[in-house]
C-alpha cells in the first residue's frame, strides 16, 4: 500500500492549485503595483518629497523592511512565473492539434501572456541592475548625495530617476515594458477574480471594467515620468 500523497504537493501539482498560485501571486503584484506607482509619482511633487519618501523606504524597519519586501516580491515573482510556464505546457499538451479555434478566438493579450511576462522580467532584472544596484552608472557617487530637511544625509534618487530617464534608450525600453506590462495585465486582472471564484455573468461586466480603468491608471501613472522627463525635460535643468 502506497504512502499517502503530501497535501502540498497534491496541491501543486493540481491543476486548479497551479491556478491559485498564479493568481494569488498575480494579486499580490497588483497591490504593489498600485503602492510602487503612488510613490513613483511623488517625483512631480519635487526633490525634497521623492527623496524623503525613498529615504523612509530604506531606513523603514531599520533598513530591513526594504529587502523583506524585495523578498516577499521575487518569491511572488518566481512563483507566479514557473506556475504560468508549466499551465502552459500543460494547456498546449491537452489541446488537440486541430483545436484552433479557441486562440483565434482568445484575446491577443492572452495569447502573448507568456511573451509579455518573460520581457516584463527582463525588464525587471534591468531596473534593479539600473536604479538599485546601480550597475554601469555613477549614481554612488558625490554627485547623487544630498542632504534632507529634516538632516539627514541621503542618497538623491530623484536626481537618479531624472538623469536615468534622460537616457533614451532607457525611457523607451521603461515605455515599451510598461505597455506589455499592461497588456499582462489587461488579461491577467480579470482572470484573478475568475481564479478565485468571482466572476460570475452578473459581476462580469464590472470586473473588467474595473480591470481596464485600473490597467489604464497603471499605464499613463507609469509612463508619464520617462516622457515627461526625455520629451518635455521636467527635472532637467537641476544641478
Amino acid at each position: 500500500m502506497s504512502a499517502p500523497k503530501n497535501p502540498l504537493c497534491s496541491f501543486v501539482s493540481s491543476s486548479i492549485g497551479r491556478k491559485l498560485i498564479v493568481a494569488i501571486t498575480g494579486l499580490a503584484f497588483v497591490l504593489f503595483l498600485a503602492g510602487h506607482l503612488t510613490g513613483n509619482l511623488l517625483i512631480f511633487a519635487g526633490e525634497d518629497a521623492f527623496n524623503e519618501y525613498a529615504y523612509f523606504l530604506h531606513h523603514f524597519l531599520h533598513g530591513a523592511g526594504v529587502w523583506v519586501a524585495r523578498l516577499g516580491l521575487l518569491v511572488c515573482l518566481v512563483l507566479h512565473v514557473w506556475f504560468t510556464i508549466l499551465l502552459t505546457k500543460e494547456n498546449k499538451s491537452a489541446r488537440p492539434k486541430y483545436a484552433h479555434q479557441a486562440t483565434v478566438q482568445a484575446p491577443k493579450s492572452s495569447r502573448i501572456m507568456i511573451w509579455s511576462g518573460l520581457t516584463i522580467l527582463a525588464f525587471i532584472i534591468y531596473h534593479i541592475l539600473h536604479f538599485t544596484a546601480r550597475v554601469g552608472n555613477d549614481y554612488n557617487g558625490d554627485r547623487y548625495q544630498t542632504t534632507l530637511k529634516t538632516g539627514e544625509d541621503a542618497h538623491n534618487a530623484w536626481l537618479m530617476v531624472i538623469d536615468g530617464f534622460s537616457w533614451w534608450p532607457a525611457a523607451l525600453f521603461y515605455v515599451i515594458a510598461m505597455t506589455l506590462l499592461c497588456s499582462h495585465l489587461s488579461h491577467g486582472l480579470a482572470s484573478i477574480f475568475q481564479t478565485l471564484g468571482l466572476r460570475t455573468k452578473k459581476t462580469a461586466p464590472l470586473i473588467n471594467l474595473t480591470a481596464k480603468a485600473y490597467t489604464l491608471v497603471i499605464f499613463l501613472g507609469f509612463i508619464s515620468i520617462p516622457i515627461a522627463i526625455y520629451l518635455f525635460g521636467f527635472g532637467c535643468s537641476c544641478k
